[in-house]
Protein backbone atom coordinates (compact mmCIF):
# COMPACT_ATOMS: atom_id res chain seq x y z
CA UNK A 1 0.00 0.00 0.00
CA UNK A 2 1.57 3.42 -0.70
CA UNK A 3 2.34 5.98 1.79
CA UNK A 4 0.35 9.15 1.62
CA UNK A 5 3.55 11.06 0.28
CA UNK A 6 3.68 8.56 -2.20
CA UNK A 7 0.24 8.87 -2.93
CA UNK A 8 0.35 12.79 -3.09
CA UNK A 9 2.71 12.38 -5.68
CA UNK A 10 1.20 9.89 -7.74
CA UNK A 11 -2.31 12.87 -8.01
CA UNK A 12 0.30 15.83 -7.92
CA UNK A 13 1.37 13.76 -11.35
CA UNK A 14 -1.58 13.19 -12.61
CA UNK A 15 -2.87 16.74 -12.27
CA UNK A 16 -0.10 18.31 -13.68
CA UNK A 17 -0.22 15.94 -17.10
CA UNK A 18 -3.79 17.87 -17.15
CA UNK A 19 -2.84 21.09 -19.33
CA UNK A 20 -5.43 22.96 -17.27
CA UNK A 21 -4.94 26.57 -18.10
CA UNK A 22 -7.74 28.56 -16.88
CA UNK A 23 -10.58 28.67 -17.71
CA UNK A 24 -10.19 24.97 -19.25
CA UNK A 25 -10.17 21.73 -16.76
CA UNK A 26 -8.73 18.94 -19.26
CA UNK A 27 -9.57 16.19 -16.80
CA UNK A 28 -7.63 17.99 -13.79
CA UNK A 29 -10.96 17.54 -11.57
CA UNK A 30 -11.06 13.54 -12.71
CA UNK A 31 -7.99 13.61 -11.79
CA UNK A 32 -8.70 14.61 -8.03
CA UNK A 33 -12.46 12.70 -8.68
CA UNK A 34 -10.75 9.30 -8.61
CA UNK A 35 -8.97 9.01 -5.95
CA UNK A 36 -11.62 10.95 -3.26
CA UNK A 37 -14.29 8.95 -4.96
CA UNK A 38 -12.34 5.51 -4.10
CA UNK A 39 -12.01 6.73 -0.49
CA UNK A 40 -15.38 7.11 0.54
CA UNK A 41 -15.98 10.80 -0.78
CA UNK A 42 -18.94 12.33 -1.51
CA UNK A 43 -17.87 14.60 -5.24
CA UNK A 44 -20.27 17.38 -6.54
CA UNK A 45 -19.26 18.36 -9.99
CA UNK A 46 -20.66 22.08 -10.50
CA UNK A 47 -20.25 24.35 -13.74
CA UNK A 48 -20.47 27.83 -13.33
CA UNK A 49 -21.11 30.53 -16.02
CA UNK A 50 -22.60 33.83 -16.84
CA UNK A 51 -23.09 36.35 -19.90
CA UNK A 52 -20.05 37.14 -20.55
CA UNK A 53 -17.51 34.59 -18.94
CA UNK A 54 -16.73 30.79 -19.84
CA UNK A 55 -18.13 28.24 -17.84
CA UNK A 56 -15.76 26.70 -15.58
CA UNK A 57 -15.83 23.49 -13.75
CA UNK A 58 -15.48 22.85 -9.77
CA UNK A 59 -15.43 20.25 -7.33
CA UNK A 60 -17.01 20.02 -3.95
CA UNK A 61 -15.84 16.19 -2.33
CA UNK A 62 -17.59 15.82 1.34
CA UNK A 63 -17.08 12.88 3.84
CA UNK A 64 -18.60 12.71 7.06
CA UNK A 65 -21.16 14.61 8.86
CA UNK A 66 -22.04 18.09 10.49
CA UNK A 67 -19.15 19.42 13.25
CA UNK A 68 -16.93 20.27 13.18
CA UNK A 69 -16.25 20.75 9.03
CA UNK A 70 -12.51 21.19 8.12
CA UNK A 71 -12.55 22.66 4.44
CA UNK A 72 -9.51 22.81 2.27
CA UNK A 73 -9.62 24.75 -0.65
CA UNK A 74 -7.48 25.47 -3.48
CA UNK A 75 -7.69 25.42 -7.32
CA UNK A 76 -6.34 23.53 -10.25
CA UNK A 77 -6.64 25.80 -12.46
CA UNK A 78 -2.86 27.12 -13.68
CA UNK A 79 -1.36 29.78 -15.96
CA UNK A 80 0.41 29.85 -19.50
CA UNK A 81 3.78 27.95 -19.45
CA UNK A 82 4.98 30.50 -22.00
CA UNK A 83 7.13 29.46 -25.06
CA UNK A 84 7.47 25.63 -23.91
CA UNK A 85 10.75 25.22 -25.50
CA UNK A 86 12.72 27.31 -22.74
CA UNK A 87 11.52 24.23 -20.17
CA UNK A 88 14.02 21.77 -19.03
CA UNK A 89 11.16 19.76 -19.02
CA UNK A 90 7.79 19.70 -20.80
CA UNK A 91 5.38 22.13 -18.63
CA UNK A 92 2.79 19.06 -18.88
CA UNK A 93 4.68 16.03 -18.40
CA UNK A 94 4.86 16.15 -14.42
CA UNK A 95 9.00 15.00 -14.53
CA UNK A 96 10.63 13.89 -11.37
CA UNK A 97 14.58 15.24 -11.62
CA UNK A 98 16.88 15.64 -8.89
CA UNK A 99 14.33 15.53 -6.45
CA UNK A 100 11.84 17.44 -8.12
CA UNK A 101 8.30 17.74 -9.40
CA UNK A 102 8.57 19.97 -12.70
CA UNK A 103 5.46 21.00 -14.29
CA UNK A 104 2.77 23.89 -14.16
CA UNK A 105 1.70 23.84 -11.01
CA UNK A 106 3.88 21.72 -9.39
CA UNK A 107 3.81 25.05 -6.46
CA UNK A 108 0.64 26.42 -7.61
CA UNK A 109 -0.80 24.51 -6.31
CA UNK A 110 -1.37 21.43 -7.66
CA UNK A 111 0.97 20.00 -5.60
CA UNK A 112 -0.93 21.17 -2.50
CA UNK A 113 -4.20 20.05 -3.37
CA UNK A 114 -2.44 16.48 -3.85
CA UNK A 115 -1.12 16.68 -0.60
CA UNK A 116 -3.93 17.65 1.15
CA UNK A 117 -6.15 15.15 -0.87
CA UNK A 118 -3.58 12.07 0.23
CA UNK A 119 -3.76 13.45 3.97
CA UNK A 120 -7.17 13.25 4.10
CA UNK A 121 -7.65 10.20 2.41
CA UNK A 122 -4.64 8.67 5.08
CA UNK A 123 -7.11 10.12 7.81
CA UNK A 124 -10.52 8.44 6.49
CA UNK A 125 -8.34 5.35 6.31
CA UNK A 126 -7.43 5.35 9.51
CA UNK A 127 -10.53 5.79 10.94
CA UNK A 128 -12.24 3.47 8.89
CA UNK A 129 -14.46 6.22 7.30
CA UNK A 130 -16.37 7.26 10.65
CA UNK A 131 -14.96 10.64 11.01
CA UNK A 132 -15.80 12.80 14.28
CA UNK A 133 -17.21 15.74 11.75
CA UNK A 134 -16.94 16.60 8.12
CA UNK A 135 -14.26 16.83 6.10
CA UNK A 136 -14.23 18.77 2.73
CA UNK A 137 -12.55 19.74 -0.62
CA UNK A 138 -13.49 23.31 -2.24
CA UNK A 139 -11.30 23.03 -5.63
CA UNK A 140 -12.37 25.33 -8.44
CA UNK A 141 -10.87 26.12 -12.03
CA UNK A 142 -11.11 29.94 -11.94
CA UNK A 143 -8.72 31.11 -9.27
CA UNK A 144 -6.37 32.49 -11.60
CA UNK A 145 -8.52 33.66 -14.09
CA UNK A 146 -11.59 36.03 -13.38
CA UNK A 147 -13.19 34.07 -10.02
CA UNK A 148 -16.01 34.61 -11.39
CA UNK A 149 -17.09 31.29 -11.99
CA UNK A 150 -15.33 29.43 -9.31
CA UNK A 151 -15.01 29.67 -5.52
CA UNK A 152 -17.18 32.28 -4.89
CA UNK A 153 -20.53 30.68 -6.48
CA UNK A 154 -19.64 26.91 -5.14
CA UNK A 155 -19.35 28.67 -1.51
CA UNK A 156 -23.04 29.86 -2.12
CA UNK A 157 -23.68 26.25 -3.62
CA UNK A 158 -22.57 24.86 -0.48
CA UNK A 159 -24.31 26.85 1.78
CA UNK A 160 -28.06 26.07 0.12
CA UNK A 161 -26.52 22.66 0.48
CA UNK A 162 -25.86 22.89 4.05
CA UNK A 163 -22.57 22.22 4.00
CA UNK A 164 -20.82 25.88 4.72
CA UNK A 165 -17.68 24.76 6.90
CA UNK A 166 -16.16 26.13 10.29
CA UNK A 167 -12.64 26.63 9.36
CA UNK A 168 -10.80 26.42 5.87
CA UNK A 169 -7.22 25.86 5.14
CA UNK A 170 -5.97 27.31 1.65
CA UNK A 171 -2.98 25.47 -0.06
CA UNK A 172 -1.83 28.46 -1.62
CA UNK A 173 2.08 28.65 -2.05
CA UNK A 174 2.87 30.69 1.33
CA UNK A 175 6.60 30.22 2.20
CA UNK A 176 9.02 32.61 0.52
CA UNK A 177 11.64 30.30 0.15
CA UNK A 178 12.05 27.33 2.65
CA UNK A 179 8.92 24.79 3.65
CA UNK A 180 7.85 26.50 7.20
CA UNK A 181 8.35 29.74 7.15
CA UNK A 182 5.33 31.70 6.60
CA UNK A 183 1.63 31.23 7.46
CA UNK A 184 -1.13 33.55 5.39
CA UNK A 185 -3.79 34.99 7.87
CA UNK A 186 -4.72 37.24 6.23
CA UNK A 187 -4.54 39.59 2.64
CA UNK A 188 -4.43 43.21 1.61
CA UNK A 189 -7.47 44.70 0.03
CA UNK A 190 -6.80 44.91 -4.15
CA UNK A 191 -8.12 48.37 -5.87
CA UNK A 192 -7.53 48.93 -8.99
CA UNK A 193 -8.22 52.51 -11.00
CA UNK A 194 -8.30 53.87 -14.33
CA UNK A 195 -7.90 57.77 -14.61
CA UNK A 196 -9.22 59.86 -18.00
CA UNK A 197 -7.64 63.42 -17.80
CA UNK A 198 -8.72 64.92 -20.74
CA UNK A 199 -7.72 68.82 -22.29
CA UNK A 200 -7.90 70.71 -25.26
CA UNK A 201 -5.47 69.66 -28.09
CA UNK A 202 -3.77 71.91 -29.84
CA UNK A 203 -0.27 72.70 -31.45
CA UNK A 204 2.66 72.82 -29.06
CA UNK A 205 3.80 76.43 -30.36
CA UNK A 206 0.45 77.68 -29.30
CA UNK A 207 0.24 76.25 -25.62
CA UNK A 208 -2.48 78.56 -24.32
CA UNK A 209 -4.66 77.62 -27.13
CA UNK A 210 -4.93 74.16 -25.73
CA UNK A 211 -5.14 72.60 -22.21
CA UNK A 212 -2.23 69.84 -21.63
CA UNK A 213 -4.01 66.68 -20.14
CA UNK A 214 -0.30 65.16 -19.89
CA UNK A 215 0.40 67.91 -17.38
CA UNK A 216 -2.49 67.43 -15.44
CA UNK A 217 -2.06 63.63 -14.90
CA UNK A 218 1.32 63.84 -14.00
CA UNK A 219 0.14 66.22 -11.20
CA UNK A 220 -2.36 64.28 -9.69
CA UNK A 221 -0.37 61.03 -10.17
CA UNK A 222 2.52 63.16 -8.14
CA UNK A 223 0.23 64.33 -6.07
CA UNK A 224 -1.65 60.24 -5.20
CA UNK A 225 2.47 59.51 -4.64
CA UNK A 226 3.25 61.85 -2.19
CA UNK A 227 0.12 60.75 0.09
CA UNK A 228 0.98 58.26 2.33
CA UNK A 229 -2.05 56.50 2.60
CA UNK A 230 -1.26 55.02 6.15
CA UNK A 231 1.62 53.87 8.37
CA UNK A 232 0.21 50.60 8.70
CA UNK A 233 -1.33 48.41 11.08
CA UNK A 234 -1.40 45.52 13.96
CA UNK A 235 -0.91 42.93 11.32
CA UNK A 236 -0.49 45.03 7.99
CA UNK A 237 2.39 46.98 6.35
CA UNK A 238 1.48 49.81 5.17
CA UNK A 239 -0.65 50.28 1.71
CA UNK A 240 1.02 51.44 -1.10
CA UNK A 241 0.22 52.98 -4.80
CA UNK A 242 1.34 51.89 -7.62
CA UNK A 243 0.86 53.64 -11.30
CA UNK A 244 1.31 50.84 -13.34
CA UNK A 245 0.49 52.46 -16.94
CA UNK A 246 0.11 55.79 -17.91
CA UNK A 247 -1.21 56.09 -22.22
CA UNK A 248 -1.36 59.09 -24.33
CA UNK A 249 -1.62 57.54 -27.68
CA UNK A 250 -0.27 60.59 -29.30
CA UNK A 251 2.08 59.84 -32.55
CA UNK A 252 2.86 63.22 -33.90
CA UNK A 253 5.60 65.49 -31.49
CA UNK A 254 4.22 68.87 -32.34
CA UNK A 255 0.78 68.01 -30.92
CA UNK A 256 -0.49 68.33 -27.96
CA UNK A 257 -3.05 65.30 -26.97
CA UNK A 258 -6.44 66.03 -25.88
CA UNK A 259 -6.40 62.94 -23.18
CA UNK A 260 -4.20 61.47 -21.38
CA UNK A 261 -5.30 57.69 -19.05
CA UNK A 262 -3.31 56.00 -16.47
CA UNK A 263 -4.31 52.86 -14.57
CA UNK A 264 -2.92 51.96 -10.38
CA UNK A 265 -3.62 49.60 -8.24
CA UNK A 266 -3.64 49.51 -4.03
CA UNK A 267 -2.93 47.50 -2.25
CA UNK A 268 -4.89 48.76 1.42
CA UNK A 269 -4.62 47.03 5.22
CA UNK A 270 -7.55 47.53 7.47
CA UNK A 271 -6.92 50.98 7.95
CA UNK A 272 -9.49 51.62 4.72
CA UNK A 273 -12.23 50.21 2.99
CA UNK A 274 -12.85 50.34 -1.04
CA UNK A 275 -15.50 52.97 -1.03
CA UNK A 276 -13.51 55.07 1.34
CA UNK A 277 -10.28 55.16 -0.33
CA UNK A 278 -12.63 55.39 -3.75
CA UNK A 279 -13.79 59.12 -2.28
CA UNK A 280 -10.31 59.82 -0.87
CA UNK A 281 -8.87 59.67 -4.17
CA UNK A 282 -10.94 61.70 -6.01
CA UNK A 283 -11.29 64.32 -3.57
CA UNK A 284 -7.02 64.12 -4.41
CA UNK A 285 -7.59 64.25 -8.20
CA UNK A 286 -9.91 67.17 -8.25
CA UNK A 287 -7.90 69.10 -5.89
CA UNK A 288 -4.66 68.20 -7.76
CA UNK A 289 -6.56 69.74 -11.22
CA UNK A 290 -8.82 72.28 -9.42
CA UNK A 291 -6.74 75.17 -11.10
CA UNK A 292 -6.90 73.68 -14.78
CA UNK A 293 -8.92 73.74 -17.21
CA UNK A 294 -8.73 69.69 -17.46
CA UNK A 295 -11.51 67.08 -16.34
CA UNK A 296 -10.89 64.06 -15.17
CA UNK A 297 -12.85 60.42 -14.74
CA UNK A 298 -12.17 57.53 -12.68
CA UNK A 299 -13.32 54.52 -12.62
CA UNK A 300 -12.42 51.26 -10.84
CA UNK A 301 -12.71 48.01 -11.53
CA UNK A 302 -14.39 45.34 -8.89
CA UNK A 303 -12.39 45.07 -5.76
CA UNK A 304 -11.37 42.46 -3.43
CA UNK A 305 -11.33 43.20 -0.19
CA UNK A 306 -8.84 43.06 3.03
CA UNK A 307 -9.28 40.85 5.81
CA UNK A 308 -7.69 38.98 8.73
CA UNK A 309 -8.29 35.97 10.51
CA UNK A 310 -7.63 37.22 14.32
CA UNK A 311 -5.04 35.06 15.55
CA UNK A 312 -6.01 31.84 17.74
CA UNK A 313 -6.54 28.00 17.95
CA UNK A 314 -6.86 27.87 14.21
CA UNK A 315 -3.17 28.79 13.24
CA UNK A 316 -1.79 27.97 16.36
CA UNK A 317 -2.66 24.44 15.36
CA UNK A 318 -1.10 24.60 12.03
CA UNK A 319 1.88 26.36 13.55
CA UNK A 320 2.75 23.33 15.94
CA UNK A 321 2.11 20.59 12.92
CA UNK A 322 4.33 23.04 10.92
CA UNK A 323 6.85 23.10 13.84
CA UNK A 324 6.72 19.46 14.13
CA UNK A 325 7.98 18.60 10.79
CA UNK A 326 10.05 21.84 9.72
CA UNK A 327 11.47 22.54 12.85
CA UNK A 328 10.76 26.43 12.53
CA UNK A 329 8.40 28.48 13.98
CA UNK A 330 6.31 30.16 11.10
CA UNK A 331 5.63 33.93 10.89
CA UNK A 332 2.23 35.01 10.82
CA UNK A 333 1.80 37.30 7.50
CA UNK A 334 -0.35 39.08 5.23
CA UNK A 335 1.40 39.69 2.48
CA UNK A 336 1.62 39.12 -1.05
CA UNK A 337 -0.86 39.07 -3.44
CA UNK A 338 -4.48 37.81 -3.23
CA UNK A 339 -6.32 34.49 -3.45
CA UNK A 340 -9.88 33.01 -3.43
CA UNK A 341 -9.38 33.16 1.31
CA UNK A 342 -11.06 36.36 0.21
CA UNK A 343 -14.22 35.09 -0.39
CA UNK A 344 -13.69 32.32 2.00
CA UNK A 345 -13.30 34.54 4.74
CA UNK A 346 -16.98 35.41 4.46
CA UNK A 347 -18.37 31.87 5.87
CA UNK A 348 -15.45 31.05 7.92
CA UNK A 349 -12.08 31.88 9.46
CA UNK A 350 -9.39 30.51 6.72
CA UNK A 351 -5.60 30.55 7.00
CA UNK A 352 -3.59 29.76 4.13
CA UNK A 353 -0.71 27.28 4.01
CA UNK A 354 1.08 25.62 0.79
CA UNK A 355 4.11 25.27 -0.43
CA UNK A 356 7.22 27.80 -1.68
CA UNK A 357 6.53 30.50 -4.21
CA UNK A 358 10.19 30.69 -5.59
CA UNK A 359 8.43 28.98 -8.89
CA UNK A 360 5.34 29.67 -9.26
CA UNK A 361 4.52 31.34 -12.45
CA UNK A 362 8.04 31.04 -13.95
CA UNK A 363 9.70 28.22 -16.72
CA UNK A 364 10.60 25.46 -14.89
CA UNK A 365 8.18 25.55 -11.71
CA UNK A 366 8.86 22.87 -9.94
CA UNK A 367 7.98 21.33 -5.95
CA UNK A 368 10.73 19.44 -4.27
CA UNK A 369 10.04 15.92 -3.35
CA UNK A 370 10.91 16.13 0.05
CA UNK A 371 8.69 19.33 0.45
CA UNK A 372 5.40 17.25 -0.91
CA UNK A 373 6.23 14.06 1.93
CA UNK A 374 6.31 17.32 4.46
CA UNK A 375 3.25 18.84 3.23
CA UNK A 376 1.40 15.95 3.58
CA UNK A 377 2.85 15.07 6.76
CA UNK A 378 1.77 19.04 8.44
CA UNK A 379 -1.43 18.36 6.77
CA UNK A 380 -2.29 15.29 7.98
CA UNK A 381 -1.31 16.24 11.60
CA UNK A 382 -3.39 19.20 11.22
CA UNK A 383 -6.53 17.09 10.56
CA UNK A 384 -6.01 14.97 13.37
CA UNK A 385 -5.12 18.12 16.20
CA UNK A 386 -7.91 19.94 14.11
CA UNK A 387 -10.62 17.43 15.44
CA UNK A 388 -9.11 16.47 18.64
CA UNK A 389 -9.68 20.58 19.07
CA UNK A 390 -12.77 21.40 17.49
CA UNK A 391 -14.58 17.94 18.39
CA UNK A 392 -16.58 18.46 21.26
CA UNK A 393 -18.31 21.98 20.23
CA UNK A 394 -15.66 23.94 21.11
CA UNK A 395 -15.74 26.88 18.53
CA UNK A 396 -15.84 30.84 19.90
CA UNK A 397 -13.24 30.14 22.27
CA UNK A 398 -10.90 28.49 19.51
CA UNK A 399 -11.12 30.92 16.58
CA UNK A 400 -14.95 29.85 15.47
CA UNK A 401 -17.65 31.06 14.42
Amino acid sequence: MSSPAENAVAIAQDLIRCPSVTPADAGALDALDRPLAAAGFTCDRLTFGEDGTADVDNLVAHIGSGAPHLCFAGHTDVVPPGDESLWRHAPFSAAIADGRLFGRGASDMKGAVACFAAAAIDYVAERGGQLPGTISLLITGDEEGTAVNGTKKVLAWMEEAKLVPDHCLVGEPSNPAVLGEMIKIGRRGSLTGHLTVTGQQGHVAYPHLAANPVKGIVTALAKLYGTPLDSGSTHFSPSNLEVTSIDVGNPATNVIPARAEARFNIRFNDNHEAEALKAMLRGSIGAALADSELTFALDFAPHGDVFVTTPGALDELLSEAVTEFTGKTPVLSTGGGTSDARFIKDYCPVVEFGLTTETIHKTDENAALADLETLTAIYRRFIARYFETFGDGASEDNNGR
